[in-house]
């Protein structure tokens, strides 16, 4: 399995300038071939678009600055761009052609891992020039390394986020593990609660997600209307665009930590070598019949919940540790009763299933999840349960199994803390 691991960068002024000059080339390169392409121009597939690559040299002198490996990236991009652009275009979706990169971004640099040189924790990068390009106009770039890289690595991708801080991706491959049959847990996604799961004991997971989103978008918008009222380009205009940049990407960094936590609890932690989850789509949860109470739904599903990162997530992380993952169709699963199979209307903003046929009174994620699981189960043959049920609570500092009775009964009661019976951490 092909991993990446993600190393800050320790860079000098000059050596960030030799950054930003190279990603500019680079970029411009590639939004000129863009712009040959949406005037008409037929793509003639990287190999013979890469022998043009002297004639541009020979139009702009300052790409001999730019060390060729990364030139010949933006071809292979251009490539994979058009590829997945014929792709949509014959299966009947939405074309997307591909668009410009804007000045602001920053043109990822990737390096092929026998190009560069690492000795202790100072990673060296080659630039361009020299030989039969005459002097070399930037030296090479040595940059210090915040933590030991990984062994055999492949590529090396330099990047940098909103906070103008540069980052090396190392790309290197590891052996999974073998898969081995075992028992099986299901979890229901959701806004409130990511992700509430039950397995074949009726032990219950309750598995919290990043909980600072709405302070966060209160600071954002307080930012942007100030700026709003600035002249563009001015210095304050300029200033609160920075701390804008910094403020989102202190938001991003917490929501995808709090994702990379629970994915990691579910795939690596957990005794279940079986994982079962539904197919839960976000334009699903914004629909005209869950808009009666909460106008702020759509904003916390679109850019809070990372519903999409999470199970991408959980995919090569279950890879990775041997375990099974399972999509399936949660259709109705939250309105049907788990006691004795009743339908009936269950809008967002009620949290707590009541049957009116049986009288199950349980958390609705709860009810979802245990639907899953013998929805899943049918397809194994009868099933049989124990009586012993338990909670299991992930908050920012970690994760706690408290006792419960069985919620097909009676209503879960979470003890405190002090009379676990045991924990496991985070």
């Amino acid at each position: 399995m092909l991993l990446c691991k993600k190393i800050k960068l320790n860079v000098t002024e000059q050596d960030a300038a030799t950054l930003e000059f190279m990603q500019a080339k680079c970029r411009s390169l590639y939004n000129w071939w863009i712009m040959k392409l949406r005037d008409g121009e037929k793509w003639p597939g990287w190999r013979i678009a890469k022998k043009t690559l002297q004639e541009s040299k020979r139009y702009d002198p300052e790409l001999k600055q730019v060390y060729g490996k990364l030139l010949h990236e933006v071809y292979f991009r251009l490539d994979a761009a058009m590829a997945a652009f014929f792709r949509r275009t014959q299966a009947g979706e939405k074309p997307g052609f591909p668009r410009v990169r804007p000045r602001h971004g920053f043109f990822t640099l990737v390096y092929p891992g026998a190009y560069i040189t690492i000795e202790k924790k100072t990673l060296i990068l080659p630039t361009g020039g020299g030989g039969k390009h005459g002097p070399k106009g930037y030296p090479n770039i040595e940059a210090e390394l915040t933590e030991d890289p990984p062994q055999d690595y492949r590529e090396v991708a330099i990047s940098r986020d909103g906070r103008g801080d540069y980052y090396a991706s190392f790309s290197y491959r590891v052996k999974e593990e073998d898969q081995h049959p075992g028992e099986v847990v299901a979890f229901d996604l959701g806004i409130k609660t990511l992700a509430t799961g039950v397995n074949e004991q009726e032990q219950f997971y309750h598995i919290g997600g990043f909980k600072g989103g709405q302070w966060y978008n209160r600071q954002l918008d307080k930012i942007r209307s100030k700026r709003d009222k600035c002249k563009k380009k001015s210095r304050r205009y300029i200033h609160l665009s920075k701390v804008y940049k910094r403020v989102a990407q202190k938001k991003r960094k917490k929501q995808r930590d709090s994702l990379h936590k629970a994915s990691h609890l579910i795939a690596h932690k957990l005794v279940e070598r079986t994982v079962v989850i539904g197919d839960l789509s976000q334009r699903q949860m914004v629909m005209k019949e869950h808009q009666e109470r909460n106008k702020y739904r759509n904003r916390a599903v679109f850019n809070d919940w990372g519903l999409y990162t999470f199970t991408e997530m959980l995919k090569y992380k279950c890879h990775l540790y041997g375990k099974e993952l399972v999509f399936l169709d949660e259709r109705n699963t939250s309105k049907t009763c788990s006691g004795c199979g009743n339908l009936q209307t269950m809008p967002l903003w009620k949290r707590t299933y009541c049957c009116t046929n049986c009288g199950v009174v349980m958390d609705r994620d709860e009810n979802s999840a245990v639907n899953i699981l013998t929805r899943f189960l049918a397809r194994r043959g009868p099933h049989t349960s124990s009586g012993a049920c338990g909670v299991l609570h992930e908050d920012q500092s970690g994760v706690e199994v408290m006792e419960a009775s069985c919620p097909v009964q009676v209503q879960p009661q979470i003890f405190p803390g002090p009379s676990c019976s045991s924990t496991i951490a985070a």
